[in-house]
């Protein structure tokens, strides 16, 4: 009996090692399955191009439209009846107590007198003026204040008819270059004249060179300097206190050589007191028309606010210099335009530009029509 004892357990213990073996191979085989079926990352497309197939649309990604943001709206320039509110007040109150009248009588010939001698028109100009108004006056043509002033407006518009107010270029070899001297004494704005002038006919297509002839006064050349990168021209330079001459010629000759149709040269205001200005001025116009250049401009720039004192400084410039046209600037706040009609009446140089503000538009050609209009704020 004892042997069928010991066959059991022997049966019983191999039965637990068969169940211990068959589980063990059941749980390797779930977890090889596991590992062999697990998804595989995704695979990126290949970066080659492949062409679509026939009959199939490719749509483009659809471009987004920025945001339409509104335009900033610049201001409009300001109008030249705007710029000259200085010198228009100063006639306003006359021209008021005009027209309030009810006839043409003495105090009106000395309210007018008045007037025009505040704007600086001068004593010659204005006594001319009125002796024409007079005649019409007596001979009945004018009775009333209103025609008064709409008659002394249109004797001022004709006196400023005729001249040529046209800034002269003439094309042609491009290896000889128009030059345009700049004279007058310092604190006008010359520098910054030229500066908008040059930076103006950058625009209009045409290409400039400056030449810094004021060579006394350091701030000018570095003005000038300023002025030359705005507008994106080339600049000649010269050393302090050298010869305004030889920089101004070899402006011209650097210009020649690059095929730069227009030099813009600046000079001095004020020397040393062993130098005269006006020997200085003349001596440079020689040289700039000695070499390849040709000066078609002798532009004097005057500040209007200096009155009568600009008519004694157009007599001295136009003297050595043979002015060509005047630049008048700081119009805008100025009373003393009327040194306008002294400048064109009794020396005959036009005034070409007119400077009204700061900014490079302010810079305008002279319009008679617009600025006597702009006066009697007609």
């Amino acid at each position: 009996m004892d042997w069928i004892y010991l066959v059991l357990i022997g049966l019983v213990v191999l039965f637990g090692i068969a169940v211990l073996v068959a589980s063990r191979r059941r749980a390797a085989r779930s977890i090889d399955a596991k590992t062999r079926f697990r998804p595989a990352p995704p695979t990126p497309p290949p970066r080659t191009s492949v062409p679509p197939a026939t009959g199939t649309v490719v749509e483009e990604p659809t471009a987004v439209e920025p945001e339409l943001l509104e335009p900033e709206v610049e201001p409009e320039p300001a109008t030249l009846r705007q710029r000259l509110a200085t010198m228009r007040s100063a006639l306003a109150g006359a021209f008021a107590g005009i027209r309030g009248r009810r006839g043409i009588g003495p105090e009106t010939w000395d309210d007018l007198e008045e007037a025009l001698l505040r704007a600086d028109v001068g004593v010659a100009v204005s006594d001319e003026l009125l002796a024409t108004l007079r005649q019409r006056v007596d001979a009945k043509e004018l009775t009333e204040p209103d025609a008064l002033l709409d008659s002394l407006a249109a004797e001022m518009k004709a006196r400023l008819h005729g001249p040529d107010r046209v800034l002269h270029y003439e094309p042609g070899d491009p290896t000889s270059p128009n030059v345009w001297m700049f004279v007058g004494v310092n604190g006008v704005g010359k520098t910054t004249t030229i500066g908008k002038i040059a930076n103006q006919q950058r625009e209009d297509g045409r290409q400039v060179l400056l030449a810094a002839g004021d060579t006394f006064r350091a701030a000018a050349t570095e003005q000038l300097s300023t002025w030359a990168e705005r507008a994106e021209v080339p600049i000649v330079r010269g050393n302090e206190g050298g010869d305004p001459s030889a920089v101004v010629y070899d402006a011209i000759e650097s210009a020649s050589a690059r095929q730069i149709p227009l030099v813009l040269a600046d000079t001095a205001g004020r020397l040393h007191t062993k130098t005269n200005l006006m020997e200085e001025l003349s001596k440079v116009r020689r040289v700039a028309e000695k070499g390849a250049g040709r000066v078609t401009e002798v532009l004097l720039v005057i500040d209007a606010t200096t009155g009568q004192n600009g008519l004694a400084q157009a007599r001295q410039f136009e003297q050595a210099t043979q002015v060509t046209g005047v630049v008048l600037t700081k119009l805008d706040g100025s009373a003393k335009g009327g040194i306008v009609f002294a400048i064109e009446t009794e020396l005959g140089i036009p005034v070409k530009l007119v400077g009204v503000g700061e900014t490079i538009g302010d810079l305008r050609p002279f319009d008679p029509d617009e600025f006597v209009d702009a006066l009697f704020d007609i």
